[in-house]
């Protein structure tokens, strides 16, 4: 193996492991901010408890298919980041609209970064 792509592997696990990690935050802040919400205050409420839920489910799925050593194809991978990556930034873009969501919000947003990081190691 040479140096360049002893790097390049190095860029790829280091990439992969912050996207992972990210993932884990926004989940978090995600299921945090969904089960604050009363699900009777409103339509409005609804959305945001609707995609905190979402995002939580979809990043938590992401961080499973980073984090495991199996024979998930690069396509596969590709996909579900790149799914992750729309989610997030919906879900931010939601959240922004919200009194004491900017937590969450930036969470989602960190998480979008990581993946686009993570999808340009695959390229």
């Amino acid at each position: 193996m040479t140096t360049t792509s002893q790097q390049e592997l190095f860029r790829f696990l280091e990439d992969r492991f912050a996207c992972a990690q990210a993932c884990t935050e926004c989940a978090r802040a995600c299921a945090v901010r969904a089960s604050l919400v009363d699900p009777d205050s409103g339509r409005d409420q609804e959305l945001v408890r609707r995609k905190g839920i979402t995002c939580a489910e979809v990043c938590d799925a992401t961080c499973r298919v980073l984090s495991e050593d199996s024979q998930v194809d690069e396509t596969t991978i590709r996909l579900q980041v790149e799914w992750c990556r729309q989610v997030c930034l919906e879900g931010a873009h939601v959240f922004d609209g919200h009194p004491g969501a900017e937590r969450t919000a930036e969470a989602c947003r960190a998480c979008a970064r990581a993946c686009t990081d993570f999808l340009t190691t695959l390229n």
